[in-house]
């Protein structure tokens, strides 16, 4: 199986206003996909047919016993393997863009993905950060409804839409598992509509802070550190708040000792008070 790469980022950081969003391409990323895996599948004929090059196994992915992967067995692992085209996305790539037909469904084994929403006077609403073993383009609608972005290097294993649901379809307790899945989604949406309407800055950095230790903690990656390579902006526009409010908070919850600003991410120094803020 071998690993596409799609290094396709904006000239600069996206911001809040449409003129500063990334344009939609998503022929130029099937190019430049094609492109790479001819390349790859050169190198690997000219190496022989043992050449491992860029080759994956679903049985070894990391991310496998946190994702709907867990409910199949080894020959099951295979077939959906065969499906899969492993591809590797550089920081602010587009994975796949509001409103663009969804061919493709994706499986996030590394790095973290921004899910976003453009509104019509040209902002964006942040509405979710997909982790390892999160699946992307699952809803029923044939076009997308965000877009999806690279934080920082992510890798996916994207699979055709339609080969996917045929698969689906012989495989009713890997459909049961991904109903599973939705629902967790579900939960965390709704908990985002609170977060966003009921809660007082503090409280929605301390539950954005507490929730990303969580879904952290689920998939193994637990400690004391909260990694976030995700911008300010990012966490201001997921939040509903300005960039001044965030880094204010912050702040203060330094301050106060409840967290240690470090780079790229923050130390809970007292996780029970931050999650008492968080449960107001």
């Amino acid at each position: 199986m071998t690993l596409t790469h799609v290094n396709h980022a904006p000239d600069a950081e996206l911001g809040r206003d449409r003129r500063d969003v990334p344009i939609s391409r998503p022929a130029e990323r099937a190019h430049l996909a094609d492109a790479s895996m001819h390349i790859a599948e050169t190198q690997c004929a000219k190496s022989g047919p043992d050449c491992s090059h860029g080759r994956t196994a679903c049985a070894d992915c990391k991310v496998r016993l946190h994702s709907i992967c867990a409910a199949l067995d080894p020959d099951e692992l295979n077939a959906l393997e065969a499906l899969s085209h492993p591809t590797r996305y550089g920081a602010r790539s587009t994975l796949f863009s509001q409103d663009e037909t969804a061919e493709s469904v994706f499986n996030v084994t590394e790095g973290m993905v921004r899910l976003y929403k453009l509104l019509p006077d040209g902002r964006r609403q942040i509405v979710g950060f997909a982790l390892p073993g999160d699946f992307l383009g699952l809803a029923l609608m044939d076009r997308f409804g965000v877009s999806a972005e690279a934080v920082g290097d992510v890798t996916v294993c994207r699979f055709p839409r339609k080969a996917f649901a045929a698969y689906l379809d012989t495989k009713p307790h890997l459909l049961r598992r991904l109903h599973e899945f939705a629902g967790h989604e579900l939960s965390l949406a709704q908990e985002q509509m609170v977060l966003l309407g009921r809660r007082s800055a503090e409280e929605r950095v301390a539950s954005f802070l507490v929730s990303l230790r969580e879904r952290l903690a689920r998939i193994g990656q637990k400690s004391v550190t909260l990694a976030l390579p995700m911008s300010r902006q990012d966490i201001a526009d997921f939040l509903g708040l300005t960039i001044e409010t965030v880094s204010r908070t912050m702040t203060r919850l330094a301050r106060e000792k409840t967290i240690l600003v470090v780079p790229d991410g923050v130390r809970l120094l007292r996780p029970e008070q931050l999650e008492s803020i968080a449960a107001r």
